[in-house]
């Protein structure tokens, strides 16, 4: 799904995707798009933050109050703040206009990899172990995961990061291995706020926001680590 106020941009963007055979539904509202959301099932939305009536943080909202496919938000600002608020409300990536369709591609491409895993749409793999600290613990195999026996519900996103930092159990994760380890983009090594706000994303469904967290820890200037 995309939703653009913008014409042009919502009609290239349209133009890319169904390129790659993609099905694409296009809004130029919010409003609009919210049928979409309950009636079709989604596999990514692209959204863009400055749309009239309801903006593209609200519609970000809406869509994780149930569904926790990839969100990639689109911002005409390179304001860091604008940035945080959408990864904060759970999207997945942002693009900053104006972009190049190409690099806007590799990131949809990027996501629904992870996605595709994260939902088992494609072939059920083999059995994985499972991923287990405390009362923490990570199915790799149902891709679920659970604190204190209670089923958690993580974006593609977070269960990601999760994994790596259980896979790494006791030691350190810089923030550039987890970039490279779970985007593939050396894009995202020059911002480390991505990671962070992820992090707390996690932390938060965790009930571990405290100053001294219990299962990730944070090594400043380093990393994380469980």
């Amino acid at each position: 799904m995309v939703v653009d106020d913008e014409k042009e941009i919502a009609d290239l963007i349209e133009v890319y995707l169904q390129n790659e055979n993609y099905t694409v539904f296009k809004y130029y509202t919010a409003e609009d798009a919210l049928c979409c959301i309950e009636t079709q099932e989604l596999d990514l939305a692209i959204l863009d933050i400055m749309l009239p009536g309801m903006d593209g943080f609200a519609l970000c909202q809406r869509i994780r109050e149930k569904y926790f496919y990839p969100v990639i938000m689109l911002t005409a600002k390179d304001a860091e703040v604008d940035k945080i608020n959408g990864l904060t409300l759970g999207a997945d990536d942002y693009v900053t206009k104006p972009f190049k369709p190409l690099e806007l591609m590799a990131r949809v491409k990027a996501q629904l990899r992870r996605y595709k895993r994260f939902s088992h749409s494609e072939s059920s793999p083999p059995p994985a172990p499972k991923l287990k600290y405390e009362n923490l613990e990570l199915d790799t195999a149902s891709y679920e995961c659970r604190l204190n026996g209670e089923v958690v519900a993580l974006t593609p996103t977070e269960f990601s990061i999760l994994r790596v930092l259980l896979e790494n159990l006791g030691m350190v994760v810089s923030v550039e291995d987890l970039f490279k380890t779970i985007w593939k983009d050396e894009y995202y090594s020059k911002n480390s706020s991505t990671i962070t706000v992820h992090i707390r994303h996690i932390r938060e469904k965790l009930n571990d926001t405290g100053e001294k967290p219990f299962y990730i820890k944070t090594v400043w200037g380093v990393g994380y680590k469980i």
